[in-house]
């Protein structure tokens, strides 16, 4: 310190001249707006941006892992229990002994044909005429057929024919198709009443297999045109 005074004090010393720091901070201040005036007058490319933001978001940020639940079930298709459907011509025999004793069953036809089984239920005696509605005496019988059907696998299906005279005016349907339909839904319905707990497929025909019929008196075909049928299948029906 002393010395430094000591030159302070000799003469001819002179401080040395600051003023080229304001001319370099000028230059320094120019450069910096002229870049600002640069960045300000140039265009960004926002897919380029946001493809850059997402990518960092990415790798920044990852997104949580979803666990998925491991199948918790305790049975597979091949353990599952499922009911065989019962051979028709023995099926045939049970049926034939078992309407033998009732009043209206006994005149159905039991027909075993290539591939189902048919009981030809006279229309007749199920119904009275031009009506879909059964008597007490028709849904005992139902009672007693689905009693023997309640047990079996096979697949049922409830045909309703007609004769080919239309509905009269006083039986509420418009056509042979609507009764017909009617007919097989009411019988479909006695069986499922009766104990029979797999689906029924019902079917309205109408007279459009009366021609099919056997080569008959008028009467007979005619009798035997507003039948209803009961289809059993070779195959297991489907449960509810």
């Amino acid at each position: 310190m002393l010395d430094d005074e000591m030159n302070s004090q000799l003469p001819g010393t002179e401080r040395p001249n600051m003023a080229w720091m304001l001319t370099f901070t000028d230059l320094v201040s120019l450069m910096l707006t002229f870049f600002v005036m640069l960045f300000s007058m140039s265009s960004l490319q926002m897919d380029e941006w946001d493809a850059m933001t997402d990518t960092l978001t990415q790798t920044l940020n990852p997104g949580k892992l979803t666990t998925v639940a491991a199948a918790t079930a305790q049975f597979n298709v091949g353990t599952i229990f499922r009911r065989e459907a019962t051979d028709l011509d023995y099926l045939s025999g049970v049926l034939e002994r078992g309407i033998a004793e009732d009043e209206i069953l006994k005149n159905a036809k039991i027909m075993l044909l290539g591939d189902r089984l048919i009981v030809a239920l006279p229309g007749d005696l199920l119904f009275p005429s031009g009506r879909a509605v059964m008597p007490d005496e028709a849904r005992s019988a139902m009672f007693t057929l689905g009693s023997l059907l309640r047990n079996v696998g096979n697949q049922i299906g409830v045909n309703g024919h007609t004769d080919p005279l239309p509905p009269s005016a006083k039986s509420g349907f418009s056509s042979n198709w609507e009764l017909s339909l009617a007919r097989s839904s009411a019988v479909a319905n006695a069986l499922r009443r009766s104990g029979y707990t797999d689906d029924i497929l019902a079917f309205g025909y109408a007279d459009s297999r009366y021609a099919q019929l056997p080569n008959l008196s008028e009467a007979e075909r005619t009798k035997l045109g507003r039948r209803v049928d009961i289809v059993l299948f070779p195959t297991v029906g489907g449960n509810n």
